[in-house]
């Protein structure tokens, strides 16, 4: 069984002992994903945007996502992020679940996690 595992180099990714994402037997396991910005929208612009370097990486996209996960530290930001998550997943939206939760930083408003299977 093969592994391959993808490193964004990311801060928490050393200092925590884990990588961006994992791929095998035909999946994609891309780690909990935050990201920068002034809002909750611009900071879940740019996870994603961090996600589908990974997906591309491992050989799949945003239309292979079979599950999501977003957790954010104020259930109420959430709604603001759906138009983008819409145009994200597009024809192609995947299981979702949504958890109010705390973050690694009190600076992250939301932090998303997916998985996708390896286009055949």
């Amino acid at each position: 069984m093969a592994i391959k595992r993808i490193s964004s180099n990311g801060e928490f990714e050393a200092k925590a002992g884990y990588c961006r994402a994992v791929v095998t037997r035909g999946w994609v396991h891309v780690a909990g994903t935050v990201s920068q910005g002034d809002t909750v929208v611009d900071q879940c612009r740019s996870a994603l945007s961090i996600i589908e370097n990974a997906l591309i990486e491992a050989g799949s996209s945003f239309s292979d996502v079979v599950r999501v996960t977003y957790m954010l530290p104020d259930r109420t930001e959430f709604e603001p992020c759906w138009p983008v998550l819409a145009e994200t997943f597009g024809a192609n939206p995947p299981a979702a679940t949504m958890i109010e939760c705390g973050l690694i930083d009190p600076k992250y408003r939301i932090e998303i996690e997916v998985t996708a299977i390896l286009p055949e």
